[in-house]
């Protein structure tokens, strides 16, 4: 049984990552809005050491809040101005979206309520070793990301370049 420490401590995050999650979203400054997606990777990085994952916790910091934010600002300081206010938007369908997000928040609630005795008793893991997390992440073989991880890395060099290309027109 855990600890009612332990409870708070995972109640606190999951506030974090969703107020933070909420505010990137909902700002019209687009800087506060990376600043504050680096705010929820590290709660959630934190989720994944309070969950003893050290190794995901590491690539969470190291990867995302690292290095997809650090691209984000990069991209948003060479192709717009980062004090002005975007504009606000405007929707006519905030019904069909309202009515979307209940759905939604209905269909998560019950997937979670009808699975609660996942939540009680967590089957038996392990903690796999930096050399089965290599082979799986970086093999060529069935079931491993070589080529998924090589997309990733070339659409993210593609991106850079078309940043670079349209800060350079203006």
């Amino acid at each position: 049984m855990e600890s009612l420490g332990s409870i708070i401590s995972y109640v606190v995050i999951a506030l974090a990552i969703v107020i933070f999650s909420i505010l990137a979203v909902t700002t019209r400054k687009i800087l506060r809005a990376a600043t504050y997606l680096l705010f929820a990777l590290f709660a959630t990085a934190a989720v994944y050491f309070k969950l003893d994952y050290e190794f995901l916790g590491g690539v969470q910091i190291a990867v995302y809040a690292g290095g997809i934010v650090v691209l984000v600002v990069f991209a948003i300081l060479l192709t717009t101005h980062p004090g002005d206010n975007s504009e606000r938007l405007a929707s006519r369908s905030r019904r069909l979206g309202l009515v979307a997000g209940l759905a939604a928040l209905a269909a998560g609630a019950y997937s979670l309520l009808t699975r609660c005795e996942l939540l009680v008793k967590a089957p038996e893991m392990s903690n796999p070793d930096m050399d089965t997390i290599g082979t799986a992440m970086l093999g060529s073989g069935h079931g491993q990301y070589l080529l998924p991880f090589e997309a990733v890395s070339v659409l993210l060099l593609a991106c850079i370049i078309g940043g670079v290309v349209v800060a350079r027109k203006r």
